[in-house]
């Protein structure tokens, strides 16, 4: 399939991967130890939903669109706020703008924390780079975001987060990911991962779940979004993999994702999963 994100910033899938992505970076923030986010596929960081792009498919309306016009359950809506109220922030008025993740990251950081945005396509990363320009903590390289699972890791903080939303052009990415995630996880083992893969009708995510159950890794918790039935064309729906998830996640997810799922379903196949490939029962 191909996801060029421009056609698809902020729709569920976004919704899903950001609301887990914001949970992470909170949950690092507890502790004062500096740490550093590599976003492997980083995009261009902020989205035009105006744009002739954004606006062929419309696919923001189903998600974010529908989720900030939604009445929110109290606790489902602290979980969000964070990532909310930085779409808010963007905006100050009518929601014409959408962050993608290395925005999104970038303004939940504290001073001492860091960013590592890692994009290949050039004029996307020239749009990054001028995004982030004179930001001493955010560090924009043009790069294979693979390669970034090797080269950029472990981070100097030894602390921190890797994002890995690759755009799934090309075949064979499922199992790309498996194989980057083994790699970077030897040489990085105490940090968190955070793996975005769509779902949609003759995806291989099930063998894609057997080879992370198979590679090894002690602790990976799984939270799946679907907003309509696979047979339907298109995206049915997206799953984030987290590798070490903070202890509060799993509680927290299963909080948010049935709101999520109401919210954001578009027929009766609208459902959501949460469980363990490894770890915890």
């Amino acid at each position: 399939m191909n996801y060029r994100h421009v056609y698809h910033a902020g729709n569920f899938a976004d919704v899903l991967k950001h609301a887990v992505l914001a949970r992470l970076v909170d949950y690092l923030k507890r502790k004062p130890k500096p740490f550093r986010v590599i976003d492997t596929h980083a995009g261009v960081g902020l989205y035009d939903l105006s744009s002739e792009a954004a606006q062929k498919t419309g696919e923001w309306r189903g998600g974010i669109g529908r989720l900030i016009e939604a009445p929110l359950p109290a606790d489902a809506a602290a979980l969000l706020a964070p990532y909310l109220d930085i779409v808010a922030e963007i905006n100050e008025g009518p929601l014409t703008r959408y962050p993608g993740s290395p925005l999104l990251v970038r303004m939940l950081l504290r001073r001492e924390d860091r960013l590592s945005a890692i994009e290949l396509h050039p004029e996307d990363y020239e749009r990054l780079a001028a995004l982030f320009a004179g930001d001493r903590q955010t560090r924009v390289t043009r790069l294979d975001g693979w390669l970034a699972l090797g080269a950029h890791v472990p981070p100097k903080e030894r602390r921190g987060l890797v994002l890995v939303d690759p755009p799934f052009e090309l075949a064979g990415e499922y199992e790309r990911m498996v194989d980057g995630l083994v790699a970077a996880h030897k040489r990085f083992q105490s940090g968190l991962y955070c793996l975005w893969y769509p779902r949609k009708a003759g995806a291989p995510v099930a063998d894609f779940h057997r080879r992370l159950r198979r590679s090894g890794i002690g602790d990976i918790l799984v939270a799946e979004l679907d907003v309509r039935s696979e047979s339907a064309p298109g995206l049915a729906g997206s799953g984030v993999v987290v590798v070490n998830p903070p202890y509060v996640l799993e509680g927290e997810l299963a909080t948010l994702l049935p709101v999520l799922a109401d919210r954001l379903g578009e027929d009766a196949s609208a459902a959501h999963r949460l469980f363990r490939l490894a770890g915890e029962d």
